[in-house]
């Protein structure tokens, strides 16, 4: 029996982080917490924000979803006419109230504040030097490293030293920084992560992570930032532009339509809903399924299983229901239940599944463990026949640029052939979308224009850091553990 309290085990990539700023607007702080309301799906460790009013930066952050972080008088507090903020799951450095952000630095400069979303390969390198340098560190999560950077820099004035610390840094990085009269959002030259610009009414630009933030609180989504691009708002309401890297072949991070994305927004130009019903009728068209039902695996699987029950013809129906309020974590009952940290998560619907031959349609598969479950509670549902459809390719390799993944000796299909997993999840069949069919969901946009390392192996950046010591870094463990930490591969192997 688990412990009262203890956290599931997900089977599954976990979300990421998302970012937002306003800049120039009475009600900065209070808009910026409405748009991490909006991304909350993409962390819900922490949250935090921090605003501006031209003179002090305040601070507010915590453990937590947004809606539990802050209160009314909180928002009140955070007096001023800019603001960032963040919501996190912690992909580099533990789960910690140390590591939440916005960071906040004092230094010549004034106070800076930074809230990031990706991963930096050489974070762990970087903060060897900086220590060896004097500078010390009071949490785990490799933003520091940047802020301790941008202190460090003799540069003239705050955004020279932003572009050279960044210049600095490799792997992924979209960011929004603050300081007393300056608001800064930045995206590396690669654009692994997604972050855009969007306009209030009245004309107060606006950044998020995605932008369903800006439908929110009302703004209008004008562009995304490009790969490189630092775009500065000053006080006074003057924005520029500038591009301060060295230009590099694109790798935004197709996973984002895949799964992490909301389905209502529109990322790297593209409505999300979209795409992902494309990937459902691309997956029927290379994979037909002789059944006569088609059930999503809610809620990520939704849109795909529209498309492929579209393409296909076959009816679709919510023959899996989800329990939108259990949490992360739940105390599992005394008496044993088979399967019960899926069956608390899902129900099946045994008056649309009984003696009907079921096409599953979900988003990924990554340890396996999950889905095998949902095919035994099918089947027990009174399902004939299970047909498993997943609507992107095997995920073989770990993500290194911000999005928590299981190791690769964890994900199944880089130990395993499709026909041995399918026996393992004990489906009737089992079939993956093709990377080339994956690229042709997402309007045909040619092969390179994405990360999609994921399911290739191919890394556009290599980790410079160890694997082994980027895992203990993850897991929250100090620097002195992490530098003796033995430096391993990661594994891998097929299973006899």
């Amino acid at each position: 029996m688990r412990a009262p309290g203890a956290a599931t085990v997900i089977d599954g990539f976990r979300d990421e982080c998302g970012v937002a700023a306003v800049c120039g607007h009475p009600e900065a702080a209070n808009l910026v917490y409405l748009a991490l309301y909006a991304m909350q799906h993409r962390g819900q460790e922490s949250a935090g924000l921090v605003a501006a009013d031209g003179e002090r930066l305040r601070r507010h952050a915590g453990m937590g979803h947004v809606a539990d972080v802050f209160t009314e008088d909180d928002l009140a507090r955070l007096a001023g006419s800019s603001a960032i903020g963040h919501v996190r799951y912690g992909t580099a450095g533990g789960s910690s109230i140390d590591n939440a952000q916005p960071l906040v630095m004092e230094h010549r400069r004034g106070p800076v504040a930074v809230a990031h979303n990706g991963n930096l390969v050489n974070a762990l390198t970087l903060r060897e030097e900086l220590e060896g340098a004097g500078s010390i560190f009071r949490c785990t999560s490799d933003t520091e490293v940047i802020l301790h950077l941008v202190a460090r820099s003799r540069a003239g004035s705050l955004v020279d030293a932003v572009a050279e610390a960044l210049r600095r840094v490799e792997g992924a990085f979209s960011l929004v920084l603050q300081a007393a009269d300056l608001t800064l959002a930045v995206r590396d030259p690669r654009g692994f992560r997604p972050l855009s610009i969007g306009r209030l009414p009245d004309g107060q630009p606006v950044i998020a992570s995605e932008s369903c933030a800006f439908d929110l609180i009302g703004a209008r989504l004008e562009r995304d930032l490009r790969p490189g691009e630092l775009w500065i708002c000053h006080a006074d309401g003057r924005e520029e532009s500038l591009e301060p890297f060295e230009a590099a072949p694109s790798a935004a991070c197709i996973f984002e339509y895949v799964y992490f994305s909301r389905p209502d927004s529109i990322v790297y130009g593209r409505p999300v809903g979209i795409v992902r019903s494309a990937l459902g009728r691309e997956l029927a068209r290379e994979h037909p399924a002789e059944g006569d039902l088609v059930v999503p695996v809610p809620d990520s699987g939704v849109p795909a299983a529209t498309g492929f029950a579209q393409e296909s013809g076959i009816p679709f129906d919510f023959g899996l229901v989800r329990n939108h309020y259990v949490g992360r974590t739940f105390i599992e009952p005394a008496q044993s239940i088979r399967h019960f940290g899926v069956k608390v998560k899902l129900n099946p619907v045994r008056a649309l599944i009984a003696g009907r031959r079921v096409v599953l349609v979900d988003d990924s598969l990554v340890r396996g463990t999950t889905m095998a479950k949902i095919v035994t509670m099918v089947r027990q549902a009174g399902a004939r026949e299970v047909h498993v459809r997943i609507s992107c390719p095997p995920t073989i390799a770990p993500c290194h640029y911000g999005i928590d993944t299981p190791r690769r000796a964890e994900l199944i299909a880089a130990r395993q052939p499709t026909d041995e997993i399918r026996a393992f999840i004990g489906a009737e069949s089992l079939a993956y979308l093709s990377l080339e069919g994956l690229y042709r969901a997402t309007a045909g946009t040619p092969r390179g224009a994405f990360c999609d390392a994921c399911y290739t192996d191919d890394y556009p950046v290599q980790l410079v850091d160890g694997d082994a010591q980027r895992e203990a870094m993850r897991r929250g463990r100090t620097i002195e553990e992490i530098r003796t930490t033995p430096r391993a591969p990661e594994g891998g192997g097929r299973q006899p």
